[in-house]
């Protein structure tokens, strides 16, 4: 009998007849293991205990191992068709896929799901579990494979099998006696699944996708290996949506979407603060080191024809015309042109760039844009601030030699984790993108790039003592260039990439940027791309969610607001005021007659750090009371101290550390 040489991960190295399976092998090592065991990986390819094994790195894979969570989700999807056919005979079922947090399943039954249902379906998951039948896989011949879908009037599930190709196997995948068409693996048994799972929500899905096929019903849902890890993912989500920055938004009076402007945001009074104070705080992060330029929004599409983007882009990009075109089509003129809204403001840089001969004595050159760029999203995938169409990217281009890479994408790295920092979020990670398999650029060019900028990520890591953690992303670079990829976590604990470096081998080739070297040759310079927020909408966004609305003093729209518990005290009020206007904050006053609890509750609704309460005797003393947003407690002081206190904390951090630097001995 022919023989099957395993590796195992201690580099030992066992042979098994052939045919044997990975239980097999698993209880070949130790009856424990094999209990635990739930499926085998040959190669780093996930397969079924029940599987033969063949030549290869084998390792058992447990119910606590990471690669076992999907598992456990596509075996949650299977219990739940099957529950839902045990409650609703005649409920096809057609397509049930993991996807990031969760699992699937899309039904054809003649009246929708609602989330009524979900707890019934529940209960009957458990059931199954609880019954522990064992996943048993059979590969059928195609023409059974109709046949007995036919027969039970799965018509999708037929569709399906016609899609399979024809040189792939058939597989069933039984579970007692229900049984359904899969390409596996699955755990050894239902009772693996455990009792950590939930269904989250019922929503309608063409099928395929298509809008033109009939509409199913899918039902929502997601599994952990442990209770633990499923309490904290819905502690999250709960979390998550009181956080929410649509909701926030709206009771903070910062911004709204309407339908006459599908993907734009209409920016209120306190909302535009916030972005002019972070556009503002980004300008002096600048100041000195970048060149603030502006390149106009639109553009004629031979330009874009030239930069790529017309050819890779262009699905995600605006066209438009003149009025005059539209009523004059048939004038060939050269006012009826195409021109494109710019998704990006990298083309315009280049073109600043090339405006002038440039001496490698001026380089590296930094242009930096707070520029509008508007792209094509679906209706469906637009999100508040976190997907729009039309959006502020705080862009720049560093145009430099192939000798200053290393040293400039070191000083961006340095700018964006500062940031990050300033505004208190300290868990970052740094991953290097690097060449995707369609991409531009000769593999000399590519090699030298990702040379680089791997020395650079092995240096962040370095200096930042291992608090900022790295690492690699195969094929995930764009067509131009390898990049950096900067994540940051939240409040609690998700996870938004932001920033990116990005090095570029294509547009300065195809503008044909150049600079003159000390020969007075002509040399094509290294463009490298730098975004901190991304989307200035988007990281407003994030930052609304991150601090649930309580801003920090120096960033909130409304930093303190004047309330009066007596008419007497207005006037009072009125100073007070004025002279925290006069210090630079931004307050609002309320000498309403309410009384003062009904003002503290609306303005802390309204997300207000600071309220400053006057009343006769404060007036008397000149002084003031502060209740600060969340706490009930309340702090009494002068008012020149209140003033004084509240200024320093008032301070964007940017400015503090300048102040620190100034005070500093010489």
């Amino acid at each position: 009998m022919s023989q099957v040489s395993l590796t195992f991960p201690d580099g030992s190295v066992r042979t098994y007849d052939a045919g044997t399976t990975g239980r097999e092998v698993a209880e070949s090592i130790s009856k424990s293991l094999a209990k635990k065991s739930v499926a085998i990986a040959i190669d780093g390819t996930v397969r079924d205990l029940s599987d033969p094994v063949v030549d290869g790195q084998i390792e058992i894979v447990t119910r606590t191992d990471p690669r076992a969570l999907e598992l456990i989700r596509h075996d949650a999807a299977h219990v739940m068709a099957e529950a839902v056919q045990e409650l609703w005979p005649g409920t096809q079922v057609t397509i049930g896929p993991v996807i990031e947090n969760g699992f699937y399943y899309d039904f054809a039954k003649a009246e929708p799901f609602t989330p009524d249902d979900l707890p019934k379906i529940e209960k009957r998951m458990k059931e199954i579990i609880q019954r522990n039948k064992p996943f048993t896989k059979e590969v059928w011949p195609r023409n059974k494979a109709r046949e007995v879908f036919a027969a039970k009037s799965e018509a999708y599930k037929v569709e399906l099998v016609d899609a399979i190709p024809e040189d792939q196997d058939l597989k069933i995948y039984y579970q007692g006696d229900w049984f359904d068409l899969c390409r596996g693996p699955h755990m050894a048994s239902t009772g693996q699944i455990g009792t950590a799972f939930k269904l989250m929500k019922v929503a309608g899905a063409y099928w395929r996708g298509d809008s033109n096929n009939v509409m199913l019903t899918r039902i929502y849902g997601t599994a952990f290996a442990e209770q633990e890890q499923l309490d904290n993912y819905l502690h999250i989500l709960a979390e998550a949506e009181k956080r929410d920055h649509r909701k926030l938004g709206r009771e903070m009076d910062l911004f709204h979407f309407q339908e006459e402007g599908p993907g734009v945001v209409f920016w209120h009074g306190k909302g535009w603060r916030m972005f002019q104070t972070l556009t503002s705080y980004m300008r002096r992060r600048l100041a000195g080191t970048y060149e603030e330029v502006n390149a106009p929004q639109v553009l004629d599409a031979s330009l874009w024809e030239t930069s790529g983007h017309w050819g890779w882009y262009q699905e995600n990009m605006f066209a438009v015309k003149s009025a005059y075109a539209f009523t004059h089509p048939k004038d060939e003129g050269a006012d009826n042109r195409v021109f494109a809204l710019k998704p990006m403001n990298c083309p315009g840089h280049v073109q600043i760039f090339k405006h002038g001969l440039k001496s490698y004595r001026e380089l590296p050159i930094r242009l930096a844009e707070f520029g509008l760029v508007h792209r094509y999203e679906a209706s469906g995938a637009l999100h508040g601030l976190m997907r729009v169409r039309g959006f502020t990217q705080d862009d720049a281009h560093v145009f430099c030699t192939d000798e200053q890479m290393a040293a400039e994408c070191l000083r961006i790295n340095d700018l964006i984790l500062s940031v990050y920092e300033d505004f208190g979020f300290e868990e970052v990670v740094v991953k290097l993108s690097t060449r995707p398999e369609k991409r531009v650029g000769t593999d000399d060019l590519w090699d030298r790039a990702e040379s680089v900028m791997t020395d650079v990520l092995k240096t962040i890591e370095e200096q930042s003592g291992g608090r900022i953690k790295t690492g690699i992303l195969p094929g995930e670079g764009a067509f131009y260039g390898p990049k950096f990829e900067y994540t940051l976590k939240d409040a609690i604990g998700r996870e938004w990439q932001c920033g990116t470096t990005q090095v570029d081998f294509n547009l300065p080739e195809r503008f044909g940027a150049f600079y003159i070297d000390a020969n007075s040759e002509k040399q094509q310079p290294v463009m490298i791309h730098r975004a901190i927020c991304g989307s200035m909408e988007r990281f407003l966004g994030i930052l609304i969610e991150n601090f649930a609305g309580h801003m920090p003093l120096w960033f909130a729209p409304t930093q303190v607001v004047v309330a009066t518990i007596t008419s007497d005290a207005d006037d009072y009020g009125r100073e007070v005021a004025e002279q925290l206007r006069d210090a630079g904050l931004q307050v609002e006053t309320d000498f309403r007659n309410e009384k003062i609890n009904y003002k503290v509750r609306e303005h802390s609704v309204t997300k207000v750090p600071v309220i400053i309460v006057c009343g006769k005797k404060e007036a008397e003393e000149n002084s003031v009371n502060i209740r600060r947003l969340g706490s009930q407690a309340q702090t009494s002081m002068t008012l020149e101290e209140a003033i004084r206190s509240l200024s320093e904390e008032a301070t964007p951090p940017d400015l503090r550390r300048r102040a620190a630097l100034r005070k500093r001995p010489a």
